[in-house]
């Protein structure tokens, strides 16, 4: 890996993690229930995705910048796993259930969301 390939993945990676505790610490919503802010950081971090699988970017520094730096840095499956095992150790299965599928339901369709979104566009 060549110096300018680690200051793309340096640089997107930064961005990603500044962004994620901006969004972590500071936004609250409610809109009828409480939506954890992990949550919401997974469900922006999928849509993005759907965009960039969409464009189907071919060039390596962008790549880095993108995929592996940002999305890297700005999704949170190791905390979305913790929340899951929180809920496990408390005994809260339905909830845990239901968190999971949450989730995992709702990124799925941010993803597609994006993609579409870009297929519309482009």
């Amino acid at each position: 890996m060549d110096l300018n390939s680690v200051f793309f993945l340096l640089f997107g990676s930064t961005i990603g993690l500044i962004l994620r505790m901006i969004i972590q610490n500071k936004l609250r919503i409610n809109i009828g229930f409480y939506i954890q802010n992990t949550s919401i950081v997974n469900f922006i971090s999928c849509f993005f995705l759907g965009i960039l699988v969409a464009l189907n970017f071919i060039n390596n520094n962008l790549l880095l910048l993108f995929y592996t730096g940002f999305l890297g840095c700005f999704s949170t499956f190791s905390s979305f796993i913790y929340q899951l095992f929180v809920l496990f150790k408390k005994k809260k299965f339905v909830r845990l259930f239901f968190h999971y599928f949450e989730v995992i339901i709702i990124s799925f369709i941010c993803f597609y969301l994006g993609y579409y979104l870009m297929q519309i566009i482009l």
